[in-house]
């Protein structure tokens, strides 16, 4: 369930993930294809000077004739199709001689299909044969092998000058059988590369230049290696682009999902997440996801990509020694297993630790004042301590578990080096691999090893990635338990206000008992409705049913008789003016605080509702007025000022239903009565229900209901309250001598 809500996100992105995919072979091609031109320069470059193929583009009359001695009359037929004979006295030499010097003096065989088909036919037939002629040629150079051969095959030494080509011209079997004894039992690709050296012998002595054609090919293979390094860099810039972009993308998704889904919550579903847990989760946890998220598409995609084809190619230079990658691969995978079995659980824990350490530092500093108030600096030191010491402990432990990966790593690829180096080292002296394969077969095993770096990283990051997706699809996947109907009713016009409580009780989710028994009254326009009562008695709760906020578990709260729950939330808030029982003002201006409930609101509206609150002094106090800076949750005013700006908010709306919940606790009597009575003359068509502690706030109120443990015990005028409920007497008798004082 929790992947199918992550990939759901990456669908908006899936042609840049697709083309993210399709740059990453790119440049896994590039990556792959530099060994072997990096064994080119080596075999042919170096070694062989230039000369790539056993096909010479030219050979002289007399090697060609050599060389044909060695091949079958088939062959012979082949090759000599395949070639021109072009003599020096001919009309056409001329075209030729300034690349062939030699023609001058002699005729020469020039190839005249180089296409890469013949080539590939003619490479295996010519070979060996002009290996052969190297050989001898080579004998005959040396005074002491040519005594040595005919010592071995005759009983006798030849004598210095002894032209071996002529011997074999008159049948000598004996000698032509034991050369290719030699030579046959060598593969394609080392017959090739030997046969390269006569090839270079022959163009030197056409006359050509040897050193620019070993100079030419070198500068080929380097750019196209410089080139394909370009594009691989290119690809990899583009990749960064691409993955960033969608991840970022996914992260602003996600976010936007995860505010719209808590902006929608109700009060049941905020008890489930503490406010700590739900800013982690938005932020930290969101952050996981979209680092995870651009190491996928850079390495999770990559890495099999170039590993698999680094495999691939390696066997290609060098079949013999795929055991060493086997073992090689088989512990790698070993480790990463090992590693992640240990690590994974931690990463679970280490998010609830860093709920834990953000929900002390929270409390911490928001409670400041009520910590130094008390002298427990010391204490809240050692409690943030501790939260900081677990999550410390496990974060090291995963860290020193995973930094072992790499040092492991590192070790096994230089083994895996030496091994190479060693076994390549025999190949090479068997004649059965050329140096330039060992070269690229070492570069395609650093290539795998990297690749399994590259996902050990990866599980570094994923298990903490996937620990913070499932704690964001908790969050996605909580359903509000408060919900609009499908086809919803919509208020009567003219619209007046009656809020109606019928046999209405209430209980938390998880709770074992109601905190609201048959609740039921009725709140009228142009009419006050209080409610007081003990702490915990219930009072706030009956405000938050009205907004809905919370929903009622039984009974009904009807607004002009509509059942709230038949009508839209918006529909329902909209028609109510509301101050909390903790003010709550946003970081901003006074202005954009009194807009927040009406952003249409006229500056006459503002003005008034800031006059009605009592709070003009105090705007004009500031140099700045209505555009004095508030600072977060209104931490630069007073408790009383922030109360006032609440219900100055509220009085913006215009709203025909306010709710004041505990809204005059921090203002003094003389404030409170002078902001009741204008409050009161402003909205005398408005219904206007009101929960205090105070009985001089709610005295002169059309209706009193007094709350105890969740219940109604009494309803009527002040007097009326006085005289035939004993809670109420009992509150009033308890404020009266504060009253009076003042």
């Amino acid at each position: 369930m929790t992947k199918v809500r992550m990939i759901k996100y990456t669908k908006p992105y899936l042609v840049m993930i697709l083309a993210s995919i399709a740059l990453l072979f790119a440049q896994a091609n590039c990556d792959l294809a530099l060994p072997d031109y990096l064994s080119d320069i080596v075999n042919v470059g170096i070694q062989q000077g230039g000369v790539k193929n056993a096909v010479p583009e030219a050979i002289r009359e007399r090697e060609m004739n050599r060389t044909l001695m060695f091949v079958t009359p088939a062959n012979q037929t082949a090759i000599l199709a395949a070639y021109t004979l072009i003599r020096n006295a001919t009309s056409d030499a001329a075209q030729y001689t300034a690349r062939y010097p030699a023609l001058l003096n002699q005729s020469i065989y020039v190839l005249t299909n180089s296409s890469e088909a013949e080539i590939t036919l003619l490479n295996p037939i010519m070979a060996r044969p002009l290996l052969a002629v190297y050989a001898i040629e080579q004998v005959m150079a040396n005074d002491t092998l040519l005594a040595l051969i005919g010592t071995l095959l005759f009983g006798s030494p030849f004598s210095s000058g002894t032209n071996l080509f002529t011997l074999l011209s008159y049948q000598f079997a004996a000698l032509s059988n034991y050369i290719m004894s030699k030579i046959n039992p060598l593969d394609d690709r080392m017959a090739i590369q030997g046969a390269t050296l006569e090839v270079r012998a022959e163009y030197g002595a056409l006359g050509m230049d040897v050193t620019l054609l070993q100079n030419n090919y070198m500068f080929s293979v380097g750019g196209m290696m410089v080139l394909l390094t370009l594009l691989s860099v290119l690809c990899t810039i583009a990749v960064g682009y691409l993955a960033a972009k969608t991840a970022t993308g996914m992260s602003r998704d996600i976010r936007r999902d995860i505010f719209k889904k808590v902006a929608g919550f109700s009060n049941t579903e905020f008890d489930s997440f503490s406010t700590a847990s739900l800013i982690i989760r938005s932020t930290n946890d969101i952050t996981q996801v979209q680092m995870a998220m651009i190491m996928v598409i850079r390495l999770v995609f990559f890495a099999p990509i170039l590993g698999v084809g680094a495999i691939l190619r390696a066997m290609g230079k060098a079949s013999g020694m795929w055991w060493l990658l086997a073992v090689a691969v088989s512990l790698l995978i070993s480790i990463i297993i090992v590693v992640f079995y240990i690590a994974y659980p931690k990463f679970k824990s280490i998010q609830k630790l860093v709920d834990r350490l953000n929900l002390v530092a929270r409390e911490s500093l928001t409670g400041m004042m009520v910590v130094r108030a008390f002298n427990k600096q010391k204490f809240e030191e050692t409690r943030f301590d501790k939260a900081n010491v677990d999550l410390t402990r496990v974060s090291l432990f995963v860290n020193r578990v995973m930094v072992v990966m790499l040092p492991l790593m590192m070790f096994l690829m230089n083994v895996l080096l030496i091994s190479i180096i060693w076994v390549g080292a025999h190949e090479v002296s068997n004649a059965t691999m050329q140096v330039g394969d060992i070269m690229a077969f070492m570069q395609y095993a650093m290539q795998i090893v990297i690749s399994f770096l590259m996902l050990s990283l990866m599980f570094i990051i994923l298990p903490r990635a996937s620990v913070s997706a499932n704690r964001i699809a908790e969050v996605l996947r909580t359903e509000p338990t408060i919900r609009d109907p499908e086809e919803p009713k919509r208020f009567n016009e003219p619209f007046k206000g009656t809020v109606e409580f019928r046999n209405v009780s209430f209980r938390y989710a998880g709770a074992a008992e109601d905190v609201l028994h048959d609740i039921s009254f009725v709140a009228r326009p142009g009419q006050t409705t209080a409610f007081i009562g003990a702490t915990g008695s219930g009072k706030s709760t009956i405000m938050n049913l009205i907004p809905r906020f919370y929903e009622v578990t039984s009974g009904a709260v009807l607004v002009d008789g509509v059942d709230i729950r038949e009508v839209t939330q918006h529909d329902m808030r909209s028609k109510i003016g509301y101050v909390p029982q903790k003010s709550a003002l946003f970081s901003g201006t006074i202005a954009s605080n009194m807009l927040f409930a009406d952003e249409n609101a006229s500056e006459d509206t503002v003005q008034s509702a800031i006059k009605i609150a009592q709070v003009t002094e105090f705007v004009n106090a500031n140099r700045e007025g209505m555009a004095t800076e508030i600072a977060q949750d209104g931490m630069n005013v007073s408790g009383g000022q922030k109360q006032r700006l609440s219900i100055a908010r509220a009085l913006v709306k215009k709203a025909p239903i306010y709710i004041l919940d505990d809204s005059f606790s921090n203002l003094d009597f003389k404030t409170d009565a002078a902001l009741r009575r204008a409050f009161k003359e402003t909205t005398a068509k408005s219904t206007l229900i009101i929960v205090t502690q105070r009985v001089s706030t709610i005295k002169n109120a059309d209706q009193i209901i007094v709350l105890h443990e969740g219940k109604i015990v009494g309803k009527g005028t002040h007097s009326e309250l006085m005289q035939n409920c004993v809670f109420y007497k009992e509150i009033v008798l308890s404020q009266m001598n504060l009253e009076e004082s003042v």
